[in-house]
């Protein structure tokens, strides 16, 4: 080779890392050095294809499961996490694939709000608005309260339509992604009265989030709703939180728990839990709606769910058997929404090790939705609502900890395969006196909650604006193929299932 060849590969490929034990096994190794094995596996992929068929039935069910900043990298790092670079995820079996367009009315980089809006209402909104369109501007008091500036979800599409619908999160119930099921509000942390007022507004007026979970026009018809967040509906100081005995966030000296389970008429038996064991114990025949929030925020991570023992934290998949057990004795079928919301949450913080394990989580409470119902009956669509600033980079070999290093930089330090373009993990890794960067062998990278190196010091990470992945299985998934914008993919699940206002699959519609 020439020098001046040698000298631009030395430039553009940094020392790699030290070659590591494989986790792929001997076996498997051995075939993927032979031209054979690569063959047959083409072969197989292809004869797969040519065998999908277009499933043109009516979908009684719809599930629409939304990892909360799923972006490309990170599912191609939790493949990895969780058995391998040549692992697949249940979904990412799923027949029929296309991307989605995430941005915003009125921002490149979407948030969880505008997203929601778009790919639950079927309209594209402004950022940090939640069930509003783009006439509306953040934290507009009055803006807002016209309702022809309200858009309707494919929730609400299926209550119209004779079928049952519910919400399932691992976030709080009042938090951006389920919001966009039922609430309609042009500031997305207007969870609960008291941060109504602190940005000008009349509570008695612009009614908070969860005030639309009891009161509001969907919300009420709901089903099913499970997830965190009973600080949003409990009083500073008349209420105390029934597990941790902390007082909650209003400050209208309302407990809307209790209203909630007030609201239905009469001979309704709506049913309330906070633990999973009661959760488990919930008879579907014998419950009319069910609330259930597990954490005042939040739910915990499945990380820390495990190593702390919380017994009484239900996994996502426990929670959505328990909900389409529910929703499934309707004889005109239902609509779920799914949020893995923590993934976002733990790219925030610059936390790998959280947001690989939750993308995991994930994929278990969707294999088991599609275990559970038929592909002839039942769509089900995977996908994410934004991306997220982390990089997969570097020269790591084959079997290398996706949480290790991927090498040595020109600084003479080694370099994580896992890194950030902006977050708090700047602080972490750069020395601020010196601003080189810190050595991170020193660092205890194992612990579940380290936070990854970031270029730039932001105190929370931010999200990406490139394009997400759908997935698709059951009737009619073969429409979600191509370069979609995320509007499109209500609409599309709305004709599969024969509801809302748009076109529909159903004969004669």
């Amino acid at each position: 080779m020439c020098q001046e060849c040698q000298n631009d590969d030395t430039r553009n490929h940094p020392r790699l890392a030290d070659e590591p034990n494989l986790t792929v096994s001997s076996k498997t190794v051995e075939q993927e050095r032979t031209i054979e094995y690569w063959l047959e596996q083409a072969k197989a992929s292809v004869a797969d294809r040519i065998a999908q068929r277009e499933n043109k039935n009516i979908a009684k069910n719809v599930i629409l499961f939304l990892g909360d900043g799923m972006s490309i990298a990170t599912l191609s790092m939790a493949r990895v996490y969780a058995g391998g670079e040549e692992k697949s995820f249940f979904f990412e079996r799923f027949p029929f694939l296309a991307m989605s367009k995430t941005y915003c009315v009125n921002y490149q980089v979407p948030d969880s709000a505008c997203t929601a809006t778009a790919y639950l209402t079927g309209v594209k909104a402004n950022y940090e608005t939640i069930g509003v369109n783009a006439h509306v501007p953040v934290r507009d008091c009055e803006a807002g309260l016209d309702r022809s500036t309200h858009t309707s979800s494919i929730g609400q599409w299926a209550i119209d339509a004779g079928k049952d619908a519910g919400i399932v999160t691992t976030t709080r119930v009042t938090h951006a992604s389920p919001a966009g099921v039922y609430a309609h509000t042009s500031f997305r942390d207007w969870e609960n009265d008291n941060d109504v007022k602190a940005d000008g507004c009349n509570p008695d007026r612009v009614d908070d989030i969860a005030k639309q979970l009891v009161y509001g026009e969907t919300a009420p018809k709901l089903r099913v709703i499970l997830g965190g967040g009973r600080r949003e509906f409990l009083d500073s100081e008349v209420d105390t939180d029934p597990e941790t005995g902390k007082a909650g966030r209003r400050t209208d000296g309302r407990n809307l728990i209790n209203e909630w389970l007030k609201n239905g008429p009469v001979g309704e038996n709506r049913t309330f839990v906070w633990k999973r064991s009661d959760l488990l114990a919930v008879d579907p025949h014998r419950t009319d709606r069910l609330l259930g929030m597990f954490e005042p925020s939040h739910c915990a991570y499945n990380l820390d769910r495990i190593s702390d023992g919380l017994a009484e934290e239900p996994t996502l998949s426990e929670m959505v058997d328990k909900a389409t057990d529910i929703l499934s004795l309707n004889p005109n079928g239902f609509f779920l929404f799914v949020e893995g919301g923590r993934i976002d949450h733990a790219h925030h913080d610059n936390r790998a090790r959280y947001a690989l394990d939750e993308t995991v989580e994930f994929d278990k409470a969707i294999e088991l939705a599609r275990r559970k119902f038929s592909e002839e009956d039942t769509l089900i669509v995977v996908t994410a609502d934004h991306s997220h600033s982390v990089s997969y980079a570097g020269y790591p070999t084959r079997g290398n900890d996706i949480f290790g290093n991927a090498g040595t930089a020109s600084d003479g330090l080694p370099y994580m395969t896992i890194s950030y373009a902006n977050g708090p993990g700047y602080k972490k890794h750069v020395d601020a006196a010196t601003g080189k960067r810190m050595d991170v062998r020193d660092m205890k990278t194992d612990k579940n909650n380290f936070d990854f190196p970031a270029m730039l010091p932001v105190d929370s990470e931010t999200h990406g604006g490139d394009d997400v992945v759908m997935y698709a299985s059951g009737p009619w998934a073969h429409l979600f193929t191509g370069f979609l914008e995320q509007n499109v993919i209500p609409h599309i699940m709305g004709y599969a299932a024969c509801i809302g206002q748009g076109a529909k699959a159903c004969p004669g519609s």
